[in-house]
């Protein structure tokens, strides 16, 4: 499936021209627009783009679906995949040459549509299990390493506020101790794009051997995933072993917004004043706005 997702990306432009004769009148002009210069309907807004073919914007849509895009901020991103190789350990749509402003849209219009991809494949029954442990457990601990672990630091700063015991790790000799240590009762929520840092993996499984419910939000294929009580299914269209982490990043920190909102509704209007108190004690820490 990921081969054939690459393979459609890297010939848009082959189909689109290989296309050309079949679409309707308008569609054609859409596709005559963006062969004139590719790169630049990369960074067009859905306006641009309509204006530059003297269209309506939802034929650019109907135009783009056409081509199995979700949307035109999708079609965009799948455009500039096609038309850019990327620079190695920086980012897949960022080429050396590119603008500030080129690549500033590129990363943007790249995380807008990597979060609707994984909005689209997020399941609620995984999302709700892991919902009900969180607010069931005695402690919670956070486990993420590298790129993770400024995700699980974000998650400790939100679910300290539920009164429940919460620490977030990024170390893997302490991860293993906490793990070794956990009990019936206890949650340990391991955060990897991959899913295969062996470290990690063997974490997962110490935690479990001693009765801890894992949850894992990371890639649902991976061995990370096989190991765990629950899995938060999140999946990105980024190749992390030659690329800096960027929209997966991105992607993890709403699934921890999204877990934080679950608890907080679980918990019902009563608790909301326990939340309100802790926001209150930050106003004599803020200069008056002007």
């Amino acid at each position: 499936m990921a081969a054939n997702q690459a393979h459609r990306d890297e010939n848009l432009l082959t189909d689109i021209q290989s296309r050309l004769d079949s679409l309707n009148k308008s569609e054609r002009k859409v596709a005559e627009a963006i062969l004139r210069d590719p790169s630049a309907a990369t960074r067009y807004s859905i306006a641009a783009l309509a204006r530059a073919a003297n269209v309506s914007e939802p034929t650019v849509n109907r135009f783009c679906r056409g081509f199995s895009a979700t949307g035109f901020p999708d079609f965009k991103i799948r455009l500039a995949q096609s038309i850019a190789t990327g620079t190695p350990y920086v980012g897949q749509n960022v080429e050396a040459n590119d603008t500030v402003s080129e690549f500033a849209d590129k990363i943007m219009l790249s995380t807008i549509a990597s979060l609707d991809k994984a909005r689209q494949a997020l399941d609620p029954n995984a999302l709700a299990s892991a919902i009900d442990y969180l607010i069931q457990a005695k402690q919670i601990n956070f486990f993420g390493m590298g790129g993770s672990a400024s995700v699980a630091l974000d998650a400790q700063h939100k679910f300290f506020r539920f009164n429940i015991p919460v620490m977030s790790y990024d170390d893997a000799l302490m991860q293993r101790m906490v793990a070794a240590g956990a009990n019936v009762g206890d949650v340990i929520v391991l955060i990897s794009y991959t899913g295969r840092t062996r470290e990690t993996v063997d974490i997962a499984q110490v935690a479990r051997d001693n009765g801890a419910i894992v949850i894992g939000i990371t890639n649902p294929d991976s061995p990370l995933a096989a190991v765990c009580s629950v899995v938060v299914g999140v999946t990105a269209p980024e190749d992390t072993e030659v690329y800096m982490p960027m929209s997966s990043r991105i992607i993890h920190l709403t699934v921890i917004d999204i877990l934080a909102t679950g608890v907080t509704l679980k918990r019902g209007a009563d608790f909301l004043g326990h939340l309100k108190k802790i926001k209150e004690s930050l106003k004599p820490t803020r200069l008056p706005s002007e």
